[in-house]
Order: C-alpha cells, then structure tokens, then sequence
C-alpha cells in the first residue's frame, strides 16, 4: 500500500472514531460498557494488562513493555502491581505522586514515554475510549454534570462511582447555553494526545525566578476582562495550563525535586484531593496520573531537606534500576544501534556480547555469598548454569542489595564508545577487541567516574576480554569441528560405546582382533574433562547419557552428535583440543599449503555462513584465535 493510500485509510479511521451525542446518548454507552467511565489509573492499568501478560517461573512479564525496555521485569512487575492495579481499585496509592527514581540512561523517561505513546494509542481502541463534554478545555468527564444529590441514585442504577465537582466553565455553559438541561449536553469521543494537548502533558520546570504557575494551572485572559467584565468569570481564564490539559490522562513532570515549592503544593492538592486551585475559582476538579522522574542522588538530597517532609508521604518512589542481565543488555545496545547512523556497520558476532558482559560487571555489587565471584554472579544473573549453585541461590543474591543496579555504566556511553571507535577508524567492521580497546580510551575522558572506580572498570575489561578469548577459540572450534565432522561422530560412537559397556559391566570387542577389552577409561575420562565432569560425577554422567540413548529409542528416534548438548559441547572441546596444531598452522602460516588453504577457506565460510561474521571479522577472528594458541 502507497503512502498516499495510507493517508487516506488514516482520515477513514479518523472519521469513523468521531462520535457525537447528548448525555442522553452517553449514558446508554456506559450501560452497555460500563469501562468507559473509567478512572485515568484504571485505563492505563487496563491498557498494560490488556497487551498481553506472561507468567515465567511464577513472575509476570508485561508484553506492553517488552519491545521496548529490557531486563527490569521485576521493578516493571512491582510498578504495575504495586502502583497501577492499586490504583486501579481506587485505593490510597492513586492520591500519590509517582516518582520514577534510578541511574541516568536506566530506562525511566522511555518508560513514561511508553505510557504517553501507549494511552494516544489505546484511546482510539474500543476498550479505551474516552468520552468528554463538548467545547471543554480540560476534556471534563460528562459524568461531572450529575448533580452530588443523585449520585447515589446513579451508582445502584449504573454501578458507576462519579467523584469530582463541574468545572466552573461547564456550570455557566450548562446554564447559558443548555438552560440546565443535562441531558442535552452534548458529549464527544476525545483521542488523546500529547501534540494536540489532549489528555496527555509534559511539564519541565526553568528558572524559579521566570517561571510561572500559570504553566501549570492556566491564567487569565486580560484582553477579554473588558467583554467578561470580571476575572472571575470563567470565559476570561485560559484553562491551558499542563494540568488542565493532561486531564483524563498522564502529566509528566520533569526534574520534580527541582522544582519550587509553590508548584509541588499544587501537584499534592491534585493527587491528594482530585483538584487544583486556579484564578479566582472555586476548586477545578481533575483526573490524572501524575508522573516523575529523579536520580538517586537528587532523591537523597530532597528527602534530607525537613521543608519537604509534608511531600514524602504523598510520593510512592518506585527504584528503576539498571539491567543486570548480559543477554538484556545486547537487546539495548541492538535496539540503540538500529535507530542510529550506525546502524549499516558491521559489527561481528559477540562484540555486544563482551560489552554487555563489561558493563553489567561495573554494575553488580559482591556477593556475601561463599565462592561466588562477580563474574559467576553475572552468569547467575543472566540464567547461566554454575555448578553448585541452583536458582534459590540467585533469589537470595538479589535480596542482599536493595541498591544494586543504581550504579555503574550506562548503555549510552557504550553506544558513543562503539560509535567513537567506528568514525575515528571509519571503519566498515567492528569487532569485540576494537569495541573493548575504545570503552578503555574512554574511562580516561569520563569526568564522572572516580580514580578508584576507573581502576575497577579497567580491571573488569581485562576480566570481558578473557572471556571473550574463550567466545572466540569456541567459535573456531565450532567451525573447524564442522570441517571434521566424520571425526566427531567417529568420536562420539566410539565414546558411546565405551559408556554402554561400562554401565552394563560388559566387555568391549576390539574390531581388528576379536579380544574382549575393558571399556577405555582413558578416552570416556578425556571427553568429560572438556566440560568439567569430576571423577565422583562420571557414573552419573554416563548413566545420563545411557538413559537419554534408551528414551530416543522407545520413541523410535536415533541418538547423534545433536541430542545432548553437553556431550556435543565435550566432543568438540575434545575434537578441537586434537586439531589444535591445525589450527596454529592454519593461521599463523603465511604461505599455506594448498590443503591448508582450502581448510581456511572452509572455516571462514562455514564462520559467514552459519555463524553471521562477514569476510573481514570472519579472518580477524580466525587470527586472533591462532595468536591465542601459539601463545
């Protein structure tokens, strides 16, 4: 379909979401569907539940979310149950202010940004929809003009509580231009959005001494005192200020704690008691989300100030952390990576990988666990296995800090690293090293980051850039091991074999001599040893195995190189631990022989092919695991 197609498939959808009707009419909608008269906290509640919700490993995962903020499902799964469900209820948690607090670039504003996208979105659904008095600056809830004596009457007829009082506005247009007939008042479908000022707002406080409360509240309109005759008729007030406008919504307010005081009253009045003052009116009724957003360190320094006390109990301050899983991460630099000019470079397999493993490792804090270093505490955090440690323990881990994740790198600054290194070299292929060797050049530059911290993170560099040597030597292996994998199934069998007898107490048949033979201990101990199996473990290992053999062959299926992936794992350790000579010839001769060379040829491909490198990481890869090998 053809962009032009599409505008005009827009302005059908735009027609066909235009509605118009009487309260009569209105109220006929919301017997029919009664959501419709929901609070703004229970329609962004509904709308993140109405994405879709996952339950992994007894913990729910938000799909609304998902596309957009990785790894902070635990402080995402405690925002929505903590604060939206509650919310949602109508219990005390919606007369708070919401202050997201965490380390810069941790997620916040894409958060709220989220939220605001998300509401635009849901307004034109049919669960989300929103209805508003006609002609009304502040998008005012229909339901408003039902008079405080009837309410009750509504609520057993409807099933509907109505809270809040008519704007001032309202009440002298329902006079002046309805004669107080209620039911004639016309009602109109409302589409939130933030450009149009609909429902959603921003406020961003400046300099306390220009700014004026007018940018939240509204002001008067003095070129109209003259035809009104007094401030106090509600013609003469510009209802534009960000609370007037984010009515039946969200208001974000950016750098709250920074604020004068003067406006934070007004916030509180709002959260707490559901309206605002403004001008010379009686209090303005209002229903909105307000939201804000801090650092920690800004956090501390405002709770310390006794001024803002009274302000405390009306702020649930939610902690939004940085991720502290590696595989989360490489999500945020792809994501970041893909909506910027760099996104056309080539970066090799793994590069992301190692930075992540980097940055996460600046982020976590030791644990006081027994044998558990930062960098297995990394694996456990990203759902790796360790031998001696089982999930239970990764819980326990999580509740030692309540402040981990609130410090450490940001993903940004990788981002700019990996960018750096990139134009500097105006290079068309980036790989782990290049990335690694900028994040280095960096720290230096970094104003923020401490002497001490500097010589940890420089610590942890080294720390990713051993790991990412034993990345790099298993992609080889894989590739090389693919080149001979008539010997690794040969290998495999002969392993096989061996494990059979021995679990069955059998003797083995040597093929050449027909002698029985006990099974080769030798051999089943050298495969084994690749992914650490201890002596006291073999048995179990080997009846593993045998179990799995008998399982494949019930069902009719046949055992390969592919149905464990542990053993596979050992045979290629073993396999490539034999073909190591190969490989240093292979990579580190100049002028290869022709068999040589065609080995090379395949490993590369094989490395193109299958395991996403392009020509030139593909080669600097092969190279520097022959530099590795010959060290």
């Amino acid at each position: 379909m053809s962009i032009l197609d599409r505008l005009k498939e827009f302005r059908e959808e735009e027609k066909r979401l235009t509605w118009e009707g009487t309260f009569r009419e209105y109220l006929e909608i919301i017997k029919e569907k009664p959501e419709v008269a929901q609070t703004a906290h229970s329609r962004i509640y509904n709308m993140i539940k109405d994405a879709g919700v996952e339950e992994i490993d007894g913990k729910r995962s938000y799909k609304f979310f998902s596309n957009e903020i990785y790894g902070l499902e635990e402080a995402i799964e405690r925002l929505v149950e903590e604060y939206f469900h509650s919310a949602a209820k109508r219990l005390d948690v919606r007369k708070r202010i919401l202050l997201l607090m965490g380390p810069v670039s941790g997620g916040k504003s894409t958060l709220v940004s989220m939220l605001k996208r998300g509401l635009e979105k849901y307004s034109r659904s049919e669960d989300g929809a929103i209805y508003a008095i006609k002609g009304c600056p502040m998008h005012e809830d229909p339901l408003h003009l039902i008079p405080h004596h009837l309410r009750e009457d509504f609520y057993n007829e409807y099933g509907i509580k109505v809270e809040g009082n008519l704007s001032p506005l309202n009440m002298m247009r329902l006079e002046q231009e309805y004669g107080g007939v209620i039911e004639e008042v016309i009602v109109q479908r409302i589409l939130l959005s933030e450009d149009r000022r609909v429902g959603i707002g921003t406020f961003s406080p400046s300099d306390p001494k220009s700014q004026d409360i007018a940018d939240l509240t509204g002001s008067i309109d003095f070129s109209t005192i003259a035809e009104y005759g007094s401030e106090s008729d509600p013609r003469a007030y510009r209802f534009d200020g960000e609370l007037n406008k984010a009515n039946r919504g969200l208001m974000e307010f950016q750098e709250m704690l920074k604020c004068d005081e003067k406006f934070l009253w007004h916030l509180l009045s709002l959260t707490q008691e559901g309206n605002f003052k403004a001008g010379r009116f009686a209090l303005i009724s209002a229903d909105e989300m307000i939201v804000a957003h801090t650092n920690e360190a800004e956090y501390k320094s405002f709770i310390s100030n006794k001024k803002n006390e009274a302000l405390h109990s009306r702020i649930i301050v939610m902690p939004i952390p940085y991720n502290l899983r590696v595989s989360e991460e490489e999500k945020i630099y792809k994501k970041m990576i893909k909506d910027s000019d760099i996104s056309d470079v080539h970066i090799a397999p793994h590069a992301l990988r190692v930075a992540a493993i980097f940055t996460i490792l600046t982020r976590l804090k030791e644990s006081k666990k027994q044998g558990v270093d930062v960098l297995k505490k990394l694996k456990l955090y990203d759902g790796q296995t360790v031998e001696g440690f089982n999930t239970q323990d990764v819980e326990e881990m999580k509740k030692e800090y309540q402040d981990e994740g609130m410090t450490g790198i940001d993903p940004r600054y990788v981002i700019n690293r990996i960018s750096s290194a990139i134009i500097r070299k105006e290079l068309s292929s980036i790989n782990a090293l290049d990335v690694l060797r900028s994040i280095k050049e960096g720290l230096d530059q970094h104003a923020s980051i401490s002497k001490e911290d500097r010589e940890r993170y420089i610590n942890f560099i080294s720390v990713a850039r051993k790991e990412y040597d034993e990345i790099a030597k298993k992609e080889v292996q894989k590739a090389f091991v693919y080149s001979y994998e008539e010997s690794a199934k040969t290998l495999m069998d002969n392993y096989l074999d061996n494990v059979e007898a021995f679990c069955n107490k059998n003797k083995l048949r040597d093929p050449l001599t027909g002698d029985e033979m006990n099974p080769d201990e030798k051999l089943m101990r050298s495969i084994e040893e690749q992914i650490g199996i201890s002596e006291n473990a073999k048995k179990a290992f080997r009846e593993e195995i045998l179990i799995r053999i008998s399982a494949y062959a019930r069902k009719g299926k046949r055992f390969d190189y592919n149905s464990h992936e542990r053993l596979r794992e050992a045979i290629q350790k073993k396999l490539f631990a034999d073909l190591k000579d190969v490989v240093k010839i292979t990579t580190s001769t100049k002028t290869p022989d022709e068999n040589q060379l065609k080995k090379v040829n395949e490993v590369i491909a094989r490395l193109i092919d299958d395991h996403g490198y392009n020509s030139v990481s593909a080669n600097e890869l092969l190279r520097y695991v022959g530099s590795l090998l010959n060290r």
